[in-house]
């Protein structure tokens, strides 16, 4: 019996380390003030990781360029980001591995006229804009130039630093059309009390459907691949928490959409100017689905193949190669 009781006492020695060696001392999540944060943040607050880490954390980045300091400097393990900054990333030799698209619709412009049905109604209007350059001016360049527009001729574009500052500009009245992703679209609804409708006339629309215009002019589905989550440094060799980080992301998803209120709720006290009704209003009306990047690839290619074609740069001087996918 002692030889028995000694030898189990063996058995669990050895696997101790081994079992603590597969537990990281911290994780790092990270992702923009928008709709492909939400499942991170519920993943964190719901105890999801408990089991991987001992300790989990949310950074928010709110421009491209804190993106970048993230992703270059290793200050995070997976990081939400729009998908052609995953592809200029890798190009650029950045150490990543896109893990799936789960944003496919989430642009929308946001104006005073009720009556604007698609971008060429805005001809000649001035428009507050996100992120020069990046996702969502790039999908208007390439939407516009489709209906023969040229954005930056056609239009009147006033460049911000992020769709919750257009939302601020539209929301005191200091321009009358932006083009914002959700939640900033139904924050600002919600703030100009916009939504839910009332017999009083609502002061903002949700205008022109972004999805919708890039479906009927390329004829394709109502649908784009904007953004998704990315390994980076340490993690893009673990594919074991790959795939632990993927199944709770899917869950997340799942149960935010189940339960909106609750889920933004969560959301709002990570996030400054969100408040748990707007969040809950934009998971209502957000494209959001988490697909594997290899089911995801053939859309994703189409979507690169037009900003090369408008631009090389966008996506890193040239198209990502197979190991941008995955095996």
């Amino acid at each position: 019996m002692r030889r028995r009781f000694a030898a189990l006492l063996t058995v669990l020695a050895l696997a101790t380390p081994a079992l603590a060696a597969g537990r990281l001392p911290s994780l790092v999540l990270a992702g923009p003030p928008a709709s492909v944060s939400t499942p991170l943040i519920h993943m964190i607050d719901s105890g999801a990781l408990k089991d991987l880490a001992d300790k989990v954390e949310f950074r928010v980045w709110k421009d491209p360029d804190q993106l970048r300091v993230l992703a270059l400097g290793g200050q995070a393990d997976f990081v939400a980001m729009p998908s052609n900054v995953a592809a200029n990333l890798y190009n650029r030799g950045v150490k990543l591995r896109l893990l799936n698209i789960s944003t496919w619709g989430v642009l929308w412009m946001v104006s005073r006229d009720g009556q604007a049905k698609t971008l060429a109604d805005f001809r000649g209007k001035e428009i507050a804009m996100p992120f020069r350059a990046d996702m969502p001016d790039i999908v208007f360049s390439l939407i516009a130039a489709r209906q023969g527009l040229d954005a930056r001729k056609d239009f009147r574009l006033r460049y911000v630093a992020s769709p919750l500052d257009a939302m601020q500009l539209l929301v005191t009245r200091r321009v009358d059309h932006a083009l914002l992703a959700e939640p900033a679209v139904s924050m600002a609804l919600r703030k100009t009390k916009s939504f839910p409708i009332s017999v009083i006339a609502p002061e903002l629309h949700r205008s022109v459907d972004l999805q919708q215009e890039w479906g009927r002019l390329y004829q394709r589905e109502a649908r784009i691949p904007q953004a998704g989550i990315v390994a980076i440094g340490r993690s893009t060799v673990d594919r074991d928490l790959q795939a632990k980080i993927m199944a709770a992301y899917e869950k997340s998803l799942a149960w935010c959409q189940k339960n909106a209120m609750a889920c933004g709720e969560m959301v709002a006290k990570r996030i400054d100017l969100l408040s748990p009704e707007a969040v809950a209003d934009s998971l209502a009306v957000s494209q959001m689905r988490h697909v594997p990047i290899a089911a995801a690839r053939a859309e994703l290619q189409f979507f690169l193949e037009r900003l090369h074609g408008e631009n090389p740069a966008l996506v890193g001087g040239k198209l990502p190669d197979d190991a941008f996918y995955g095996p």
